[in-house]
């Protein structure tokens, strides 16, 4: 499975700057030969100019991404490298509609094998019972400044079909949030956000 480049956006202002780069992001063609990229925008939890850009690694698709960052819409960018873990598996696809929430964690070295195992335990399940699809676990590979050196971060990407499909998933009745409770044990930090997918 290929690597995945997840880059934070800061857009210029307004509704013009953002579907000015979406159609640099469509045109791109950063989805060519069966690669996986969206483009994210905010929902709740990040500021309203910034978005994330998710695209799979691989030939010309690697140059295309360096020019959507040279684009003037562009005002900075943060790159990280993902290593995708149990998924996203080879024929996931990034589908339109619903809102996606980003969800960062951060975990001791030790426990980062314990942590995705706990996840792929639970998501089963939790797909059976809501309205809701894990598209990809990711560890982050590229070097985090200021990072502990016995520390990993994770990024986990789930569509939802709405915030009230999130809201129902979070009973904690279920045996797939008592896995997640578990999981959480492991969890040093987390943080969330709910995003868009509007391009490609």
């Amino acid at each position: 499975m290929a690597d995945f480049d997840y880059v934070m956006l800061t857009l210029a202002r307004g509704a013009q700057a953002r579907r000015a780069f979406a159609e640099r992001v469509n045109a791109a063609e950063l989805s060519a030969h069966g690669r996986r990229a969206g483009l994210f925008v905010a929902q709740l939890g990040w500021e309203a100019a910034e978005a994330a850009l998710l695209a799979e690694r691989g030939g010309r698709e690697d140059q295309a991404l360096q020019a959507l960052l040279d684009a003037p819409e562009v005002v900075s960018s943060v790159a990280h490298t993902l290593k995708p873990t149990v998924r996203p598996q080879a024929d996931s696809a990034i589908t339109p509609g619903g809102v996606y929430v980003h969800r960062w964690f951060e975990v001791s070295q030790a426990s980062v094998a314990d942590f995705i195992d706990l996840s792929a335990q639970a998501w089963p399940g939790f797909e059976a019972l809501f309205d809701a699809e894990i598209f990809g676990l990711f560890e982050v590979t590229s070097e985090q400044t200021g990072a502990p050196a016995d520390s990993r971060h994770l990024l986990l990407i789930t569509r939802y079909a709405s915030h009230g499909a999130w809201e129902d998933s979070r009973d904690p009745t279920t045996e797939a949030m008592q896995t997640f409770a578990r999981r959480a044990q492991l969890t040093l930090s987390t943080r969330a956000a709910s995003s868009l997918l509007i391009a490609p």
